[in-house]
């Protein structure tokens, strides 16, 4: 049974500005964070992070977080003030994997509506060999920006590992910033600021 949402309603949990994921102005100023520009993690032990930069522009585009035996990809975008992204961008992401031959499912998740997704991997350019790979996406409308998860390994369907890395993405704060954006445009993001603690080590 599919839920009804309006397009530009917006989409988080009912304790985000409490339990995350926060805002810039919501986190508390003396908790350890490593600065990566339009977000900020938490370093914990086990916790290792990956830049993923665009070939040609050299621009870091997203944040790969490996932890607990899972991987989780966040992305900020800049959003309208009093409307939502998710509901929109998610059903964008269902069609565009539905095209490359995967099969999707929205589910009501702990973040609100997610996409769970069987997505084709391609064997040496071949994705007929019967082979995918399962995927979560989840994603939060905060105050002016909207963020996006994608989870895999374990946490894709495990509900122990699933746990922890709704733990993880549950600590992300995001930094807006107060310069215009167009909704949508990605909140640059940047190699620390600080050299990270030996529990979030970083990985370009």
């Amino acid at each position: 049974m599919e839920a009804d949402y309006v397009l530009d309603d917006k989409s988080a949990p009912d304790d985000r500005a409490e339990n995350g994921p926060l805002d810039e102005h919501e986190a508390s100023p003396v908790r350890p964070y490593v600065d990566l520009g339009g977000v900020k993690i938490v370093p914990r032990e086990g916790l290792h992070l990956r830049l993923e930069v665009e070939e040609g522009s050299k621009r870091v585009v997203a944040v790969g977080l490996d932890f607990a035996k899972s991987t989780l990809q966040v992305q900020p975008f800049a959003a309208p003030r009093s409307t939502g992204l998710w509901h929109e961008i998610r059903e964008q992401i269902a069609d565009q994997i539905r095209k490359q031959g995967g099969t999707t499912t929205e589910i009501e998740g702990p973040f609100g509506p997610e996409i769970r997704a069987e997505i084709p991997v391609a064997a040496g350019g071949d994705t007929s060999a019967g082979t995918s790979r399962l995927a979560r996406f989840v994603g939060v409308d905060g105050p002016r920006w909207f963020l996006r998860g994608v989870i895999a390994g374990e946490a894709a369907a495990d509900p122990e590992a699933a746990e922890k890395i709704e733990d993880l993405f549950r600590s992300v704060v995001v930094v807006r910033g107060n310069d215009p954006m167009p909704p949508r445009d990605l909140i640059p993001l940047h190699m620390p600021k600080a050299a990270p603690t030996d529990a979030a080590k970083t990985v370009v």
